[in-house]
């Protein structure tokens, strides 16, 4: 991606001349972002007194990177001046956040967040942002990574006085967090000279914009120390042969100095995601430069809260596919692409930059190219959205059209729904997704299928089983609107079947009247109250699943069949974007993602009474298999001739899919 830079002298004449603000505009457009009336006004301003405050010290040379975007996010630094070091005479890179702030408080007390004067809610102290940002540097380029101590930051509040913000100076400054105000413009200047000779600084930004890419040997040990401390993986049969499979292709890739793919494809809890982390944490360890990537915006998410709680530093480890638009070739050794059947045609949306738009590259030859062993972990049959092309065909069609070997690792262990293959064999053969003919479940002593003969009465069972300690959700197909939130912040119940009613799960990452945000919806225990759909469903696991299915799958002459009709997707409702048979194995595959989140068992509710009925001819488990609990009690439920508990996960990790 283009970078908008200049020297001191070239950036001040901009100035004078009034041409500065559209050409940065421009460039910011090209690259994906919009400029509203405040943002050029900002630029206006601070740039303007950068510029001056750069002439002034003597640092008309340096060079000037305005609006640099972080590698692999889509957040922006304002300035990062580039030049030579006056003592060492090596590279030296000072990245900027400049603010027009006149007055701001300490927020509620905190020392990281700031009150802001004629500015809604709280807002980041500007020297943890720029904190953030150098360090964010320091662990992704390679030119940091060689020199430690090479990125410096500074915030400049130019417009005020040391009393006008006095509350942000609790915070500790450190080389990568200084804070000047305009009441410290001598001291700002003496600080750039000290960092900066007054020498050209385009060679120095040459290097830093061209730098590879990649996270840094510090980074990896300290994620793959968190990793351990986080869970223990335990590898069986396929886990470890795919696990030491890739571990093999990462060490011939980098011992012929080439690439090679890896796909691993399993069924829900075969064990992908443990793989994934395992392969983030042992390749951290030995000093690989490795990433973790999903198209899930839930799971990436969830990754990031639980596998890197504590450390933003950790976090990014975890991305999303479409970061890797201009990702520079092999510039990672590694990339676990898990869930990769969500990867999509295309990494192109409305937000991005009209310079990368031209290039219309599948998203799979992105992922591809940007490591030296991508590794991809899928399960065809959970793709449920129109665009999703993550299949072991695709994947290797394109691997092998850039001449690429690829090694494929089927799982087919089960760690989930009680650890019964047979189960799943089941669901896949209702569904008719496997070529198979529907069969009667009569059980198997390790999962328990059950009907529900009303959404009160599964109601009443998940939520005994949530008081009892153990996890429950329910979930649907989507075939029921969802509604913004209500004026006063509540949740409208659209999911209304007969009398019953319930909303689905918050649409954004935003906790709304104690429901969580849509990426937590799984794994909070205030997710209980809503109905949760696929997106927010697939990926995850949890001990109870109660599973509402629509009228988009009915039972019909003794099968089940789909009326797209029925969806409220608005991508199925577009006969352009999806023809028929795509959009019924779309709904299949649905409902086959939400028949397997539970770890112990089940229960299916449908709203059409023929599907009720056929259900009731299909899902037979003899007794002393399957019932586990029995009503003794309106909403009480009690254990009875169980068999043996099926086996657990470590209840420490994070209820992923693995």
């Amino acid at each position: 991606m283009s970078a908008f830079r200049m020297s001191a002298a070239s950036l001040l004449r901009s100035v004078e001349a009034g041409t500065l603000v559209d050409r940065l505009a421009e460039h910011v457009r090209m690259n994906g972002s919009g400029a509203g009336t405040a943002e050029r006004m900002s630029w206006s301003r601070s740039l303007s007194v950068l510029g001056r405050d750069l002439v002034d010290a003597g640092l008309d040379q340096v060079e000037v990177i305005a609006e640099y975007k972080l590698p692999l996010t889509s957040k922006r630094a304002d300035v990062v001046l580039a030049g030579r070091h006056p003592r060492t005479g090596a590279d030296s890179y000072v990245v900027v956040e400049l603010k027009q702030w006149s007055r701001a408080s300490s927020f509620e007390g905190s020392s990281t967040l700031v009150a802001v004067e004629h500015l809604p809610g709280p807002r980041l102290h500007p020297g943890v942002q720029v904190g953030g940002y150098c360090e964010y540097l320091s662990d992704f380029l390679g030119v940091a990574a060689q020199a430690p101590g090479l990125i410096r930051g500074a915030s400049y509040l130019h417009n005020a006085t040391d009393h006008d913000v006095i509350d942000l100076f609790a915070e500790p400054p450190t080389e990568q967090s200084r804070l000047f105000t305009g009441q410290r413009r001598g001291e700002f200047l003496d600080y750039l000279r000290s960092l900066l000779a007054p020498d050209p600084g385009a060679a120095a930004a040459d290097r830093f914009l061209s730098s590879a890419v990649r996270p840094s040997h510090h980074l990896l040990t300290c994620a793959s120390a968190m990793l351990q401390q986080r869970a223990h993986f335990t590898l069986l049969d396929e886990q470890r042969i795919a696990y030491e499979l890739v571990l093999r292709a990462v060490e011939r890739a980098r011992e012929r100095d080439g690439k090679r793919v890896v796909v691993v494809a399993g069924g829900p809890g075969s064990g992908k995601s443990v793989i994934a982390l395992s392969l983030l944490s042992d390749l951290a360890r030995q000093g690989y430069p490795v990433l973790h990537a999903t198209g899930s915006r839930s799971f990436t998410q969830t990754l990031r809260r639980y596998a890197g709680r504590g450390s933003t530093r950790m976090q990014n480890l975890f991305k999303y596919f479409n970061n890797f638009m201009d990702a520079r070739r092999n510039g990672i050794e590694v990339l676990v692409c898990d869930e990769a059947h969500r990867i999509r045609e295309t990494s192109v949306n409305r937000y991005t930059p009209q310079a990368l738009r031209a290039h219309g590259r599948p998203q799979v030859d992105e992922l591809i190219a940007a490591a030296r062993v991508p590794v991809f972990l899928l399960d065809e049959h959970q793709v449920v959205r129109p665009g999703e092309t993550g299949t072991i065909d695709v994947i290797t069609r394109h691997a092998n059209e850039l001449g690429l070997a690829v090694d494929i690792v089927p799982l087919h262990g089960q760690f989930r729904c009680g650890g019964s293959e047979a189960y799943e064999s089941w669901v896949l053969d209702l569904l008719g997704l496997d070529g198979g003919e529907p069969t009667v479940w009569y059980g198997d002593g390790l999962v328990d299928l059950r009907l529900a003969e009303s959404l009160a009465e599964m109601e009443a069972f998940l939520a005994a089983r949530q008081q009892a300690g153990e996890t429950a959700r329910m979930s649907a197909g989507f075939c029921w609107p969802w509604s913004n939130p209500r004026p006063d912040g509540s949740l409208v119940p659209d999911v209304q079947i007969g009398d019953w009613s319930r909303p689905w799960n918050v649409k954004s990452d935003r906790s709304i009247g104690g429901a969580p945000g849509s990426s937590y919806w799984a794994t909070d225990p205030a997710g209980f109250g809503q109905v949760g759909c696929v997106y927010t469903a697939q990926g995850f696991e949890y001990e109870w699943s109660g599973v509402i299915i629509g009228p988009d799958l009915i039972a019909r002459d003794g099968r089940l069949v789909t009326r797209r009709a029925e969806s409220k997707d608005p991508e199925l409702k577009r006969r352009t974007a999806v023809n028929d048979a795509e959009a019924d194995r779309l709904i299949r595959n649905t409902y086959k993602v939400l028949l397997t989140r539970g770890m112990r068992g089940t229960m299916l509710y449908s709203t059409d009474p023929e599907t009720r009925d056929y259900l009731a001819e299909m899902v037979r488990p003899r007794r002393g298999l399957e019932t586990r609990y029995e009503q003794v009690a309106p909403g009480v439920y009690e254990r009875t001739n169980a068999p043996a508990s099926p086996r657990r996960r470590n209840s420490s990790r994070p209820p992923l899919d693995i």
